[in-house]
């Protein structure tokens, strides 16, 4: 089976802009109205529809030098389940290390849903909070 299908190269597309900082390319990918929901209670949390909201919480990790790699990913033709490594490189060594899976959305050949689950929310809260402060960005 040579082929991948094409929800996983649309998510491998993603994680390559991604790394790149290539937002452009994230834009192309992703569908208008595009819904990316971070959980949790952190000025970086809660639902981010449309693309520029979207590209704006990706600026808004830039701040941490914040990275992701994908560890295993499953598919159906709706949906792309996918396990990653973040990190972030902060000077100061206020760092974080953890497992996040994202659950993935698709209609018309673009991202338009998606479900973020980290691996320890109380971590993810802290974290962010600290970076961030505790006021909403």
């Amino acid at each position: 089976m040579s082929q991948q299908h094409p929800n996983l190269l649309l998510i491998n597309s993603f994680f390559e802009a991604y790394a790149g900082n290539n937002l452009a390319a994230i834009k192309q990918i992703l569908a208008p109205d595009v819904e990316w929901i971070i959980p949790g209670r952190h000025p970086l949390s809660g639902t981010k529809i449309g693309v520029d909201a979207v590209l704006g919480y990706f600026k808004q990790l830039q701040v941490c030098a914040f990275q992701a790699s994908p560890i295993v990913m499953g598919v159906n033709d709706d949906y792309v389940i996918d396990c990653h490594l973040n990190w972030s490189n902060l000077a100061d060594g206020e760092n974080m290390k953890r497992m996040s899976c994202l659950l993935w959305k698709f209609n018309d050949g673009k991202i338009n849903k998606v479900y973020n689950f980290p691996e320890d929310q109380h971590l993810v809260d802290a974290f962010f909070n600290n970076a961030y402060g505790q006021a909403a960005i």
